[in-house]
């Protein structure tokens, strides 16, 4: 119920405005990376599956580290996605990696990580 507004059901998103959760590289990449996209939000350009999006993910912070894992795990195991699950502690670690507001698209997350993000 949280992703399904902007990636849908089917994790598929909507071409052009929500990126694709299947088959994504940064679902099925480094879980810290995608925990705390989850957790800050996400502004700005990204390029998932070849293609360019350019919009706003929320921050999911207000919710438990123990909901956000049993959520992040659930979409790297669905819809054909095969990545290792997320534990609660995972989620923790990535509550302190912004003081304030969304990661500013891929080039934020890429200068922070590194060679942790596809």
């Amino acid at each position: 119920t949280r992703c399904a507004a902007c990636h849908q059901a089917t994790g598929k998103g909507i071409p052009g405005a929500f990126p694709p959760l299947a088959g994504s590289e940064w679902v099925n990449g480094d879980s810290e990376v995608m925990a705390s996209i989850v957790v800050h939000g996400l502004s700005g350009e990204i390029e998932v599956s070849g293609q360019t999006f350019k919009g706003a993910m929320p921050s999911f912070s207000k919710l438990k580290n123990e909901e956000l894992a049993a959520i992040l795990t659930y979409v790297r195991g669905s819809w054909g996605n095969s990545a290792s699950e997320v534990t609660a502690a995972q989620v923790e670690a990535t509550r302190d990696d912004l003081e304030n507001g969304a990661w500013k698209g891929e080039k934020a997350l890429r200068d922070f990580f590194g060679a942790k993000t596809p």
